[in-house]
């Protein structure tokens, strides 16, 4: 284990608690000492849920380890069978409950209750939240779902949670596409599902997974045991989405022409207008989970004509195929959980856009470059009140405004300081928000004549910004900015110069202009 200050997944227990908190129904009895359910937040703060999620804790303490911890969760277990009355509970342990090895699983088949109760044993100090989340949702299906008489042209969506980046208006953009091809949707699962819903899994003729992390595993159970094939494409991106409904068009055997013919995003028609040269080459660094990276790579390169310079994830289990999408890119997959190492692979590529987690958008905040976040973990504010999907025709307009606006923004910012200079220029008047401006930066100063010779050191020296320098090189636009870093740090190891100044900065601009 490594102690940090971040972290993009939980312990497995959080995983199964977004299982649990997206269905309906189900009741999770966890084993966990007090401090261990500090997870209630991530639902009821950040995802802003109107009630807490449906999970009962033992809450034992220090002084009750001498004592019997197994009667405490047979207690509990009881207790919140008489509160809840839910149709079927789930059962486990937390990291730290772990380590006393009660078995809760064992404990509740000898409590007598008169529901299914289903045991998630999830490896804490091995696994993580995502694998948790598709441990819990496989042990759900294995137990409800049986065999059935499959109805043509009718699928299951699997894969949303609670807890998921964007997955609540996923579902709705997705259903609305199904919808429109005739095909109906048998069961969402495992959000907005009963243990009950789970029982008729077996009706449908195939599944459509949207989020292979968390459906994945289920999904290729039910195709070996109910003979129910599944979708391969995830619908991100225009031309994903078109493949999307291509290959569930063929699985329904409906035809998809007119759903083709009717395409409403408006990413292709931008991408066809001379106003889209501008992002033409823009340098993108992506990381995320593997579904989300994956995907924002293709969107990114086929779709906006960025070019990417970094593709990674911390989903360990889908490596491989994070790893084939860098490679068809002719980069290294960067497969990591340790958000320094992602915040110094940024910095090494110098891109004018991340595209990742709340973590990155730190990290870019931090290197003063355009971020937009695609993956969870989030924050609140990724969790909007209004339709945001990122699947779909709909959601290819989301991620067009959600990547392009902060790279229009740094544009409109860059101008300002290029004609802050120009005497006609004021900007000392309050702003259209009411408050006032900043005053002027100092002037831009000379630059110093052109160096004769430059020594080539056998050592490469490590070299620094000074504040001033750090300053003026903001004050160049954006999309030229990386270069001008990269050229003047190479022209300062090419001269030894350990701190660069504002004098080095222009040295190296008359280097290279040469």
């Amino acid at each position: 284990m490594q102690l940090t200050l971040w972290t993009y997944e939980g312990p497995p227990h959080v995983g199964a608690m977004r299982v649990a908190t997206g269905m309906e129904g189900l009741h999770y009895v966890l084993h966990a000492p007090q401090g261990d359910t500090y997870a209630d937040l991530l639902f009821t703060m950040i995802e802003r849920r109107s009630k807490r999620p449906p999970v009962t804790y033992t809450t034992f303490q220090a002084r009750d380890l001498g004592g019997d911890t197994a009667e405490l969760f047979k207690r509990a277990l009881l207790d919140a069978a008489e509160r809840f009355k839910p149709q079927a509970f789930i059962v486990g342990a937390s990291c730290t409950a772990e380590l006393i090895q009660d078995d809760p699983g064992g404990l509740a088949a000898t409590a007598g209750l008169d529901v299914p109760v289903v045991p998630v044993e999830l490896p804490s100090y091995s696994k993580k939240e995502n694998w948790g989340a598709a441990e819990t949702f496989y042990q759900l299906v294995r137990r409800f779902a049986v065999k059935a008489e499959q109805r043509p042209a009718t699928c299951n969506v699997l894969g949303p949670t609670a807890l998921g980046f964007r997955h609540r208006d996923d579902v709705k953009e997705v259903c609305g596409l199904l919808a429109r091809l005739g095909i109906t949707v048998n069961v969402v699962a495992p959000m907005g599902s009963t243990p009950a819903d789970l029982t008729r899994l077996g009706e449908a003729s195939f599944n459509v997974v949207l989020y292979p992390e968390t459906a994945g595993t289920a999904a290729s159970w039910m195709q070996r045991n109910l003979g129910q094939p599944f979708t391969k494409t995830v619908p991100i991106g225009v031309g994903a989405t078109r493949e999307f409904i291509a290959e569930v068009a063929a699985l329904a055997g409906v035809d998809a022409t007119a759903l083709l013919a009717a395409e409403e995003s408006r990413l292709p028609w931008y991408s066809r207008s001379v106003d889209s040269t501008y992002l033409t080459g823009k340098r993108v660094f992506i990381f995320g989970d593997a579904t989300h990276a994956v995907a924002a790579a293709r969107v990114a390169r086929e779709e906006l004509g960025f070019e990417v310079v970094g593709l990674g994830t911390y989903s360990r289990e889908q490596a491989r195929e994070v790893r084939e999408a860098a490679k068809a890119l002719g980069l290294e997959a960067l497969i990591t959980d340790d958000y320094l190492a992602v915040e110094q692979a940024i910095a090494d590529a110098h891109p004018e856009l991340v595209l990742g987690t709340q973590m990155e958008r730190h990290t870019a905040k931090r290197l003063g470059v355009a971020c937009a976040v695609i993956s969870a973990p989030v924050h609140v504010q990724d969790f909007p009140a209004r339709h945001s999907p990122q699947m779909g025709f709909e959601g290819a307009n989301v991620i067009f405004d959600t990547w392009v606006h902060p790279l229009m923004m740094g544009l409109e910012e860059h101008l300002i300081g290029m004609f802050r200079e120009d005497f006609e220029f004021n900007d000392q008047a309050p702003s259209h928000l009411g408050h006032k401006a900043a005053p002027a930066p100092p002037p831009v100063r000379e630059a110093p004549p052109m160096v004769e010779a430059v020594a080539v050191l056998e050592a490469p020296v490590e070299t620094r910004w000074a504040p001033d320098a750090e300053a003026e090189l903001k004050k160049i636009p954006f999309f030229v900015r990386g270069k001008a870093r990269r050229n003047t740090e190479a022209f300062a190891r090419m001269t030894g110069v350990a701190t660069i100044t504002v004098e080095t900065l222009y040295d190296a601009k008359a280097h290279y202009s040469r």
